[in-house]
């Protein structure tokens, strides 16, 4: 066989790839972009979560419920309920990790979450799809499309994502990241409303009498991972 011969199938072969790829790129960038207009006019929303994260070394999984509550520009209140009590609240100046079991609230500077690859950015539809990272379409799944963010500047909280976005209004339903050493964190919303009236409360926290308070608001102080 002449190297003519040999060389012509592999010529089509990689010009059906980069047709097929192409189209599919263009998709998923179009896909990415229209999930940042809807939350770009999105003002704020309050959903229920179920939550899974998996250890992959032991094979672990540990499951939570709870409520979270966002409000632009970056205001959170996650609340878990079950099976231990943990309050979330991203005040504007700070942020507080409240441990009600152990009496302990710790005290972080905003700089922890304003990473695009932290899965608090991701659900709430603040991480910058279309600029931090290179987004593949993996398919649908009932009425939902699924996204693969792969971080362009990867770190050991992400390595790579996948999203679940509603067909219909666009609206992130699902997210699950996967983080240098393999451990999964999914969270995914049991119920969405973007019509959520809030209480000024809701994105303030005092920590109650007796309390032990450690106080991480440095930059540079080290801190536990958030939401996770």
């Amino acid at each position: 066989m002449s190297f003519r011969s040999m060389l012509f199938p592999a010529v089509l072969a990689c010009m059906f790839f980069l047709t097929e790829a192409m189209p599919r790129a263009a998709d998923a960038a179009k896909t990415a972009a229209r999930i940042q207009r809807q939350y770009t006019a999105l003002k704020g929303f309050g959903a229920n979560f179920e939550q899974t994260l998996t250890h992959r070394e032991s094979g672990t999984a540990e499951k939570r419920k709870g409520v979270l509550l966002f409000k632009k520009p970056f205001l959170i209140r996650w609340e878990t309920e079950k099976p231990h009590q943990e309050l979330l609240v991203v005040t504007g100046r700070e942020i507080w990790d409240y441990l009600p079991d152990e009496e302990l609230a710790y005290r972080y500077p905003l700089s922890v979450v304003q990473d695009s690859r932290s899965i608090i950015q991701v659900i709430t539809g603040q991480a910058a799809l279309t600029e931090d990272f290179d987004v593949r379409l993996d398919g649908e799944e009932e009425n939902f499309v699924r996204l693969k963010l792969y971080p362009r500047e990867a770190g050991p909280q992400m390595v790579e994502a996948v999203i679940w976005a509603d067909k219909t209004d666009g609206y992130i339903r699902r997210a699950e990241l996967t983080d240098f050493y393999g451990n999964k964190n999914n969270v995914g919303f049991t119920s969405f409303n973007p019509r959520t009236q809030f209480r000024e409360s809701d994105f303030s926290f005092t920590p109650p009498i007796g309390v032990e308070v450690e106080d991480h608001s440095g930059e540079k102080s080290q801190h536990r991972e958030l939401f996770h």
